[in-house]
């Protein structure tokens, strides 16, 4: 199974913008129903989430529900668990296994679990959180993050918060982290700036809030065509008996695994080992 890179935000209760956000790209469209919608417009949404997922031109989709402990979260976990086209579930400011693990329990078997570390404690028990039964993969809520922490940017100054994630989803067996939005959505120049960096650092997807940011980030989180073409080299010369070189460097296990990882990620299958 390929890797999921983009994941694109509407607004749950713009029903609307559903057929369109759909339509942008996305390997992953997330109805929202915490920031994106007021208070008096949660129920609402709800509502207009149920109704679209039993039209004809419902598909595959994730919904961000809203906190834990909030008086929204219960409602929102009962309506996601009960329908079929709900394949994935966003929890905000996840900040313990314990809730996280609830969360899980409570939907269907296939539906994967995303939890976003957006807040001071989610981060400081992020290895502990990543363990949680049931938890497909992490993403970073990084301007939620940046106003609980004053951390002023959402560039490099979260740099280090990005490699963190990026180390303890490898550490637990998990997909590699989904980056933050970028906020500019106007701003060709930042947004690819800010996908070169999250790969560069081991991110393996990123949160948009625009249907024209979707092409710009499956771009950047997909191997290129030199990547792959290195990836196919190494794997025929790991075929050969003794040492072998691929561009004068060594092949060995780590450089073997790094090649079908970009294969995989191309979705392109290496020869079984």
């Amino acid at each position: 199974m390929v890797l999921e890179r983009s994941f694109l935000f509407v607004p749950g209760d713009r029903p609307e913008r559903f057929g369109k956000a759909l339509g942008a790209g996305a390997d992953r469209v997330i109805i929202d129903l915490e920031d994106a919608v007021l208070p008096d417009a949660k129920e609402a949404a709800r509502d207009h989430i149920a109704n679209w997922a039993s039209s004809a031109e419902a598909k595959e989709v994730a919904v961000r529900v809203n906190a834990i402990g909030t008086a929204w979260n219960s409602d929102d976990l009962r309506l996601v668990a009960s329908l079929p086209n709900i394949v994935a579930v966003i929890l905000p400011k996840a900040e313990s296994r314990k809730t996280v693990e609830a969360v899980a329990a409570r939907l269907q078997r296939r539906q994967q679990l995303i939890a976003l570390v957006e807040t001071a404690l989610g981060y400081v028990d992020r290895l502990d959180l990543a363990r949680s039964r049931g938890l497909s993969r992490l993403a970073f809520g990084s301007v939620d993050f940046c106003s609980e922490t004053g951390i002023r940017g959402l560039g490099s100054e979260l740099d280090p918060v990005r490699i963190e994630l990026v180390i303890t989803s490898a550490a637990t067996g998990l997909p590699p982290p989904i980056d933050g939005v970028t906020l500019e959505v106007k701003n060709a120049d930042l947004l690819a700036a800010d996908i070169e960096r999250a790969r560069r650092l081991g991110c393996g997807g990123k949160l948009c809030i625009h249907p024209a940011q979707v092409a710009a980030v499956n771009e950047g989180f997909s191997p290129t065509n030199d990547e792959i073409d290195w990836a196919k080299r190494v794997i025929a010369a790991a075929s050969a008996s003794g040492a072998v070189t691929v561009d004068g460097k060594l092949v060995d296990k780590p450089v073997l695994d790094q090649a079908r990882k970009l294969l995989a990620a191309g979705g392109r299958h290496p020869a079984p080992t």
